[in-house]
């Protein structure tokens, strides 16, 4: 475990005083009842802390960013950036399930890549950092981890948010589920511009172009739905 805990503070930017809080953080309920006794040893008190600096962190980036909004569009814009998706997607681009302690049962239910204990899994350890080395760390780590689902929330570019609507719009016409292909990529591995392709109904819809796979294919599926509202 020694290791594991070690790749954890690297992946979160912090080095744990007490490393049972961390061990803690990676405890899901079913671990814990299965194996310490009581599913109340596992991480869900850290999530309801995790969960409250979150918000707020959140919330003051986007207060900063949007001067001139009121607070209906700044609610709205922090649910889509802190919902169960955007933290799955942050947990596994940093393959927090992999370091998970997980109950034999909820293993075998495919519970490691779930979403809703994935995203879980990220508020229970930015609550971690906050409770070994308070809010200033937790609120670096929330930036480590979120950076990027924030600047794309902002830029109305979250990945699944295009395209689970393009997904829902084809559904609902009857068609086939979108399929994405990279189809290109330019520049040098340390800023590489990806194009990606959606394909409805064995047709190529629509393209985009971004910094990252996912946000090609989200800038693609908004393309599409454009040309869907047509």
């Amino acid at each position: 475990m020694e290791k594991s805990i070690e790749e954890v503070e690297k992946i979160l930017g912090y080095t744990f005083k007490d490393k049972n809080i961390l061990v803690t953080g990676l405890t899901h309920s079913s671990y814990a009842n299965d194996y310490l006794g009581s599913s109340f040893k596992g991480n869900e008190r850290l999530e309801f802390l995790g969960d409250a600096i979150l918000d707020m962190v959140v919330s003051a980036e986007i207060y900063k960013r949007f001067p001139e909004k009121q607070e209906g569009f700044l609610s709205k814009l922090r649910a889509e950036i802190v919902c169960t998706e955007a933290l799955a997607n942050v947990a596994d681009h940093f393959k927090l399930n992999e370091y998970m302690l997980m109950g034999k049962g909820e293993e075998v239910k495919g519970g490691r890549y779930r979403h809703s204990i994935t995203s879980d899994l990220v508020e229970a350890l930015i609550a971690a950092v906050y409770v070994d080395g308070g809010i200033e760390n937790a609120v670096k780590t929330v930036h480590r981890l979120m950076d990027y689902t924030i600047d794309m929330g902002c830029r109305n570019l979250l990945p699944f948010d295009y395209k689970s609507r393009l997904q829902e719009k084809c559904q609902k016409n009857g068609g086939s589920m979108p399929v994405y292909r990279i189809v290109g990529e330019e520049g040098p591995d340390h800023d590489k511009t990806f194009t990606a392709a959606v394909i409805v109904e064995g047709k190529e819809l629509a393209t985009g172009r971004g910094k990252t796979k996912k946000e090609a294919e989200a800038l693609a599926a908004s393309e599409a739905l454009k040309i869907l509202e047509k």
